[in-house]
């Protein structure tokens, strides 16, 4: 396995991700929040509520796990090493949270599901999160759609010009971050097939009827979804599947038979053979995210004062007689 030192998150970004990202960031609306307003209002409880709720990964508990853990943390050159927990929970599922104390969670019926070498493969795609900057993007924006939202319903609706595209936006981001992470997960495998096993199994995988299903058969799958484009209609159908704009419903991931078809290009392109060789933009300053924040240090007094003004106007209208 080869261990990438010192590796930016740039030389393995998808181009998708970095240009919503982009187009998230210019939006109104979206520079209202600040780091470590974020780390305290989302970041601490719900590591609390992991710490309190689900079982820390360590030398002393789920150790296989951990040491998955710790190679991919290693080859990906993350520091400091972030937390890792197992929840219980039925759907085979997984997410990176937190930038000042990131972790990564990883449902338990994941586990049960996939190989150890599937699971080391979505280890690897959420630290791939994580290095990308991916979670405080996330955090930040949730709160800043929620703040439109707030804004909309006190102005009359008014708001609601911010928040309708800033809602698109981070999902449009959100969905192509996803193609960044998978990269990431490649990078962390000895070979392409754990981490495509591991997209059919999150996409309908089962226990018991397991041995009956064939990557190449979703690989497949995965062409004649990507044939339909052929039809004008299915490209609209397409659309409206990821933002259902008149019930204000977006979906966060992109279809994992695109996943599949984006990894496998990628695995084939030159860049992915250079990185794999050593030859790979390197980070300016080591640490788990290497993505510099675009808000000034004085964004932060600025967003407190906001805050501040907000909370009077708050409590002004609940003082207001009805």
């Amino acid at each position: 396995m080869p261990t990438y030192k010192g590796i930016s998150s740039e030389a393995f970004r998808h181009p998708l991700d970095r240009e919503a990202e982009q187009t998230l960031r210019s939006l109104p609306g979206f520079d209202l929040i600040a780091s470590k307003f974020v780390e305290f209002l989302y970041e601490r409880p719900q590591f609390v509520y992991h710490l309190g709720n689900s079982i820390q990964v360590g030398p002393r508990q789920y150790s296989t796990i951990y040491q998955m853990f710790r190679e991919c943390v290693k080859d990906l050159d993350i520091y400091p090493e972030p937390a890792i927990f197992i929840s219980q929970y039925p759907l085979a599922n997984a997410y990176a949270l937190g930038q000042e104390h990131p972790s990564i969670v990883l449902n338990s019926a994941l586990l049960d599901l996939m190989s150890d070498a599937e699971i080391k493969s979505v280890i690897a795609h959420e630290l791939g999160h994580i290095k990308c900057g991916h979670t405080i993007l996330n955090q930040m924006a949730l709160w800043a759609i929620s703040t439109a939202s707030f804004i909309g319903e006190m102005t009359f609706g008014l708001g609601n010009l911010i928040s309708g595209g800033l809602i698109y936006a981070f999902y449009e981001w959100k969905r192509r971050s996803e193609l960044s992470a998978d990269r990431a997960a490649l990078l962390l495998s000895d070979e392409l097939n754990p981490v495509l096993m591991s997209m059919m199994k999150l996409a309908g995988g089962s226990l018991k009827y397991g041995n009956e299903c064939s990557l190449p058969e979703f690989i497949q799958q995965s062409q004649r979804y990507q044939n339909l484009d052929e039809d004008g209609l299915n490209q609209v159908y397409k659309f409206l599947l990821y933002n259902n704009l008149a019930q204000g419903v977006f979906l966060s991931h992109p279809f994992l038979v695109e996943r599949i078809s984006h990894l496998q290009q990628w695995s084939g392109s030159d860049q992915y053979r250079q990185i794999r060789n050593g030859n790979y933009q390197k980070s300016a300053a080591e640490g788990a995210v290497d993505v510099k924040a675009e808000t000034p240090p004085s964004q932060e007094e600025i967003l407190r004062r906001q805050i501040e003004e907000l909370q009077k106007e708050i409590d002004r209208i609940k003082k207001k007689p009805q």
